[in-house]
């Protein structure tokens, strides 16, 4: 959905406290920086939508989050896509549990089902190596066995319009898509800063696509269609960065 006014965000909770990345304990660090590379790949998601004019039948906020674990298990090794993907769950599941009222009537997903769609994803890109991933994060059997049919309808979705986009081996990185640094944590932006760099290498968008990390006023991420750019809000790090805390990672 493009948002009239917003542009297009992935809905969460607003946040309590804030601290830098670099005060974090190793795994509360992997827990906010794995999100942050899944949010920013959702985010893609939309962009890809809006420049490619692709067809979504059903929810654009659930072809995104698709995606999101599509490039999760394509772009790195295994034991950095299990980062990311379990990150990406568990922060749906904390936010789930914090008593907030579901809307149903929002674009997204209750927080739980996303919880579970995406660890059916991730699980199903590699059903033989991730069982230990599906039964630590309680996928019930009846679904788990789903989930290797859904990743491939997913990855042969997707698949289809990355190619279209992918360079050609040998090819220079392409420069469509840059960071400008809004103010937010210089970690969090060299982290995005080495991601886009490496996204560069791989595809080429149409048009020119700015991913800022910035102040927002609010706990989200949007990306904004009128003028082709992502943001990464430092209230949603701050928000990563309780929920990391609260749960004791």
């Amino acid at each position: 959905m493009r948002h009239l006014i917003l542009g297009v965000c992935l809905a969460v909770a607003p946040p309590a406290c804030a601290q830098g990345i670099a005060d974090l304990s190793p795994g509360a660090r992997d827990y906010v920086e794995g999100n942050i590379l899944g949010t920013l790949y959702h985010e893609m998601g939309h962009a890809l939508i809006d420049q490619l004019d692709l067809p979504v039948l059903g929810q654009e906020e659930d072809a995104a989050d698709m995606l999101a674990v599509v490039l999760a298990h394509g772009l790195w090794e295994e034991d950095y896509a299990r980062r990311v993907a379990a990150a990406t769950a568990l922060s749906f599941l904390l936010s789930s549990q914090e008593g907030n009222e579901t809307s149903y009537w929002d674009v997204h997903g209750p927080d739980e089902q996303r919880y579970y769609n995406t660890v059916c994803l991730f699980y199903g890109a590699n059903p033989e190596g991730r069982a230990d991933f599906a039964e630590l994060f309680e996928l019930p059997e009846d679904r788990a066995a789903l989930c290797p049919e859904e990743f491939t309808l997913a990855d042969e979705s997707w698949g289809a319009f990355l190619y279209e986009i992918e360079l050609e081996e040998g090819a220079d990185p392409a420069t469509a898509l840059t960071v400008s640094d809004g103010g937010g944590d210089p970690e969090i932006t060299v982290l995005l800063q080495d991601e886009i760099t490496d996204l560069n290498a791989i595809y080429a968008l149409p048009e020119p696509v700015v991913v800022h990390h910035e102040p927002c006023g609010e706990v989200n991420a949007f990306y904004f269609p009128e003028t082709r750019s992502i943001s990464i809000c430092t209230e949603y790090v701050d928000y990563l960065i309780e929920q990391a805390i609260g749960a004791e990672l």
